[in-house]
């Protein structure tokens, strides 16, 4: 045992070290004496014992262990546990964290693991799962205190001891009337700071944000972040007090949400799973899609260069600088999509300031492709300098057909960018799938004929 907590080995070291005893009192020991997060670090390292490392524990622990696991761990840990532990552990989890387990796995398999709850957590987590997904109805949990309006202080704190330990949080006391309307919420801190026989009443402000339990809970974000709240009430239609949403719950939807518009904006569908633990073929039908999609757009591009051959063949200078015309156009294109839909995700642009977006665009447009322009004629000019054969007599007019195609493609590449993702939500789309690849995509076919266009009038007459 005392090797155990030498404190010179790591907690794998000493996990290893108590393992090999095979002592299920001395596995227990450890486990409840490390940090839950150290413990979900162990369930990593040691996925032959993830389930062992789980019923090991006692079922409280295991139960906050449990729901911090990815979703792929979990359902490997619940397959090897015996009934009995998968009753206690599902039992012992919020219902908020059990809803969200149970939504990812398949109808028959619900069906079994809600047999092996109580009868109140089963009515519970039913009606959880009657909400619609992504609904705020998934993420609350009935585990909150709440007083009445004639209570006493004195009176407060002695429900917060009876009832408090089995609550998401006490930092905000729920006021309700005998018909479980809610009147009010109230900080803990009032509470305290108040003399034993005043009442809840005399504290009350009737000023409270309810959530409802159809609200989406990617836009409850903003809500929680404007107001500085750790917990908001979740209201019936007629006002009555549902249950709670708590700020932890947010954030990981908040998470999810980030990783799935990263994923779209690369130009895949939403993984829904761990990188490393998709199943292969799963993974290729996720890119497949987009791929396709852009494959079929660049022959779009194809076709327009072919509408330009001749010009080509006449000026076959011009063919060298297509891939710095339309990467120009695609990489402007590409930070101006990003830029926006990020500001959208962060509530701080919205449809209605599309013209304001536009008009920055196209002044942040100009900047950058003046800028461009000004070095692409300057590189032209200076190679013209060191090699005189390269671009001929002409090489100025080369270098204006260059500059003012950069000018060109990347106002056109940054107005696309920005206007795409406001468009797609106006269709009810999601922004993100106006991903980076399409914008590309888009101003590369859009580009050539710019590039071309420009080119006919700066050397149409000498070289065209």
């Amino acid at each position: 045992m005392s090797e155990m907590y030498d404190t010179d080995l790591t907690i794998k070291e000493q996990f290893e070290a108590v393992i090999k005893t095979e002592d299920k009192l001395a596995i227990k020991e450890f486990l409840n004496h490390q940090n839950i997060s150290d413990v979900a670090d162990l369930v990593y390292e040691f996925p032959d014992y993830e389930s062992s490392i789980i019923a090991g524990m006692s079922v409280h622990r295991a139960a906050s262990v449990f729901k911090i696991l990815e979703i792929t761990t979990q359902k490997s840990i619940i397959q090897d546990l015996p009934p009995n532990t998968v009753a206690s552990l599902l039992n012992e989890l919020p219902a908020d964290d059990r809803t969200d387990f149970l939504e990812e796995l398949p109808s028959n398999a619900v069906r079994e693991l809600i047999k092996l709850l109580d009868p109140q957590e089963r009515r519970v987590t039913l009606s959880l799962l009657g909400y619609p997904e992504n609904s705020i109805g998934r993420l609350m949990t009935p585990d909150y205190v709440y007083v009445y309006p004639d209570n006493t202080i004195e009176e407060v704190f002695a429900t917060i001891r009876k009832y408090g330990k089995d609550s998401e949080t006490i930092n905000v006391i729920y006021v309700i009337n005998k018909k479980g309307e809610l009147l009010d919420d109230l900080r803990i801190h009032e509470f305290i700071l108040n003399p034993p026989e005043k009442k809840v009443s005399e504290l009350m402000d009737d000023r409270f944000i309810a959530l409802h339990p159809e609200d989406d809970q990617e836009t409850v974000s903003e809500v929680f972040k404007m107001n500085n709240r750790v917990a908001l009430p979740v209201v019936s239609g007629s006002n009555k007090l549902l249950g709670i949403v708590t700020i932890d719950d947010i954030l990981w939807v908040a998470e999810e949400e980030f990783t799935e518009d990263m994923q779209k904006m690369g130009g895949t569908a939403a993984l829904e799973e761990p990188y490393i633990e998709i199943p292969l073929f799963r993974l290729y039908k996720k890119r497949i899609i987009w791929l396709i999609i852009l494959f079929f757009g660049e022959l779009i591009t194809i076709s327009a260069m072919q509408q330009f051959q001749d010009e080509i063949a006449k000026v076959v200078i011009l063919a060298t600088f297509i891939p710095l015309i339309i990467s120009s156009g695609g990489n402007s294109g590409s930070q101006a999509s990003t830029l926006i839909i990020q500001a959208m995700a962060l509530g701080e642009v919205t449809i209605a300031d599309w013209w304001r977006i536009m008009r920055r665009e196209i002044l942040s447009g100009f900047m950058l492709g003046i800028t461009l322009c000004t070095l692409g004629v300057t590189i032209i000019y200076t190679w013209h300098l060191l090699s005189p054969q390269t671009f001929g007599l002409h090489y100025m007019s080369i270098g204006l057909t260059v500059g003012c195609s950069l000018l060109g493609i990347v106002m056109w590449g940054s107005l696309m960018g920005s206007m795409l993702p406001l468009l797609l939500k106006r269709l009810g789309a999601d922004p993100a799938a106006s991903s980076t690849p399409f914008v590309a995509t888009l101003v590369d076919v859009t580009g050539l004929i710019i590039y071309f266009s420009v080119a006919y009038l700066f050397l149409s007459g000498s070289l065209l």
